[in-house]
């Protein structure tokens, strides 16, 4: 279990001071369990002692154990699939049957990675008509996010994609205001340009960022206001999307179901707007 899960799993039994130390860790995570224990004692002023008991709590034998654990989440994200070949399980038997088997365990495990009340409450946000919405992924990721905005442009306005140049955001960030949101997909092996530019939206934009992520989660997730956590581990050297792209086609069809009448007028007009780019002589 990651630390950050042992975390929220004893927040309701912590002590003012634990709850001091807890949040210190979960607002720059990893890395603020990554310091020496004295200093973690001064930044959270407490004590040695405490942040020993602390760990302790959580289920380490030590602050030794404890940054051990850290460690080897920070690596388990920076992994490729050179060194995930090393370790991959052989598909048995009918390839393409236990292939799928694989995928149909990785939806399942999205579909309990993501509770029912936080689902609702994204559909809401990227349904908001008041509300700009942004999109942009990582190197392979960002093709999910091209089949979410494309959809969800047929249900609302102001949609937009994301040049995947960063020396067009500044054009895009300029455009976006108060409450407004971002969308983000960054899976392992994590894009530093993604966090700058969701670290800026939300500092100098003050928009919303929802990050849509792996359980080692994505430097982006600490400047979030919602964070999808959905599994990509399938055994094979590749890490899959299953997950993540039928959580998509969930959020874009609740979206599209919730509010038909505006999204049947949109469709309607779009496509009475489309263009023939066939052969003009016929």
């Amino acid at each position: 279990m990651q630390v950050r899960a042992r975390i929220e799993r004893i927040s309701g039994e912590m002590t003012a001071t634990e709850r001091r130390i807890g949040a210190a860790i979960l607002l720059d995570y990893p890395f603020a369990g990554l310091i020496p224990i004295q200093e973690l004692a001064q930044k959270t002023n407490t004590s040695a002692p405490s942040i020993s008991r602390f760990v302790t709590k959580l289920g380490f034998q030590g602050y030794a154990e404890f940054q051990r654990s850290l460690i080897a989440e920070l690596k388990e994200g920076e992994r490729s699939p050179v060194d995930l070949q090393r370790t991959a399980q052989p598909v048995e038997g009918a390839y393409l049957a236990s292939f799928l088997n694989r995928s149909a365990a990785v939806m399942q495990g999205a579909s309990t990675a993501i509770s029912e009340a936080q689902f609702e409450r994204i559909c809401a946000l990227l349904a908001d008509p008041r509300r700009g919405v942004y999109f942009l992924g990582g190197r392979m990721s960002d093709t999910l996010l091209s089949f979410m905005s494309r959809h969800l442009r047929q249900a609302r306005d102001k949609v937009h994609h994301l040049s995947p140049d960063p020396e067009a955001w500044p054009d895009h960030l300029l455009r976006m205001k108060p409450r407004d949101v971002l969308f983000v997909a960054d899976f392992r092996r994590y894009q530093k340009s993604l966090e700058r530019l969701t670290e800026g939206a939300v500092r100098e934009r003050k928009v919303q960022a929802v990050v849509l992520t792996d359980r080692w989660l994505s430097p982006c997730a600490a400047h979030a206001t919602e964070v999808l956590a959905v599994p990509i581990d399938n055994g094979t050297l590749w890490d899959t999307y299953t997950g993540a792209f039928a959580l998509i086609e969930a959020i874009v069809t609740r979206i599209a179901e919730t509010h038909w009448t505006t999204t049947k007028t949109r469709i309607e007009a779009w496509d009475a707007m489309r263009l023939d780019f066939g052969d003009p002589d016929t």
